[in-house]
């Protein structure tokens, strides 16, 4: 594993997760002239390490093809482990089907190579201004805006979601979904424009896939996910919310 350079003490750091050598390097180079200090891990073991020496990472630029494991789980495995730094998962192949596999376990953006080194940095900080947001929003003690549904609690801002005094760990996607119903309480949403708005998925026609999501949303808030009262299917139409 390399190590970041000299950097600034307020500098925030990323570890990229990359086994191909000379794409690592140029990472590295162009993230720390943005002004990042930069680790690298070449494997998902070493990966795991680093991050359970609980060295502080703002954001990960995780490889999906690693010689030991596969990005998708690796980033399955944060998620479960309650892990939600920022993730940007870059891989070499752009089928529909893996973008949704990558949101699916937990990743927060998804990049297909060879990309442009100045996306993936305007990426990185977009999602990083939001996080600082965040933080400058505790610390000035404003009150974080909080959806109440049911039992349940959603802080949409901290990732924070109990129900009954419970924590529930969701992945970015299905907060992101969770939040796209709830800011459009009884509008009919097909599966399609889900999938547009959502996933940032045009012209994929495995509707599947929100059928999942919602079902994973019933499961968390439904008291009887069976007979569903907040997230309703609409025959031959698509998914509405009702508060």
């Amino acid at each position: 594993m390399t190590h970041p350079r000299e950097s600034s003490k307020d500098a925030q750091r990323l570890l990229v997760v990359e086994d191909e050598e000379h794409l690592a390097a140029g990472l590295k180079l162009n993230l720390e002239l943005d002004g990042y200090a930069v680790e690298v891990a070449p494997t998902a073991r070493e990966a795991a390490e680093a991050l359970r020496d609980g060295r502080p990472f703002d954001a990960i630029v995780l490889d999906v093809m690693l010689p030991d494991l596969d990005g998708f789980e690796l980033c399955r495995r944060l998620r479960e482990a309650g892990n939600y730094v920022p993730v940007v998962m870059l891989t070499a192949r752009s089928a529909a089907e893996d973008r949704v596999r990558g949101l699916e376990v937990g990743a927060d953006d998804y990049l297909v190579k060879p990309f442009d080194v100045n996306e993936l940095l305007a990426r990185l900080r977009s999602m990083l201004r939001r996080r600082a947001w965040e933080a400058e929003r505790r610390r000035a003690g404003a009150p974080s805006p909080a959806l109440v549904l049911g039992e349940a609690r959603i802080d949409f801002e901290s990732h924070e979601v109990s129900r009954a005094g419970e924590a529930i760990k969701l992945t970015r996607l299905e907060l992101d979904l969770l939040r796209y119903f709830t800011e459009r309480p009884g509008k009919v949403l097909s599966r399609e424009h889900l999938l547009e708005e959502v996933w940032k998925l045009h012209g994929y026609s495995t509707a599947r896939t929100v059928d999942n999501f919602v079902s994973r949303l019933r499961r968390h808030f439904e008291p009887d996910p069976q007979s569903p009262r907040h997230f309703l299917s609409v025959r031959g139409a698509g998914y509405k919310f009702v508060p």
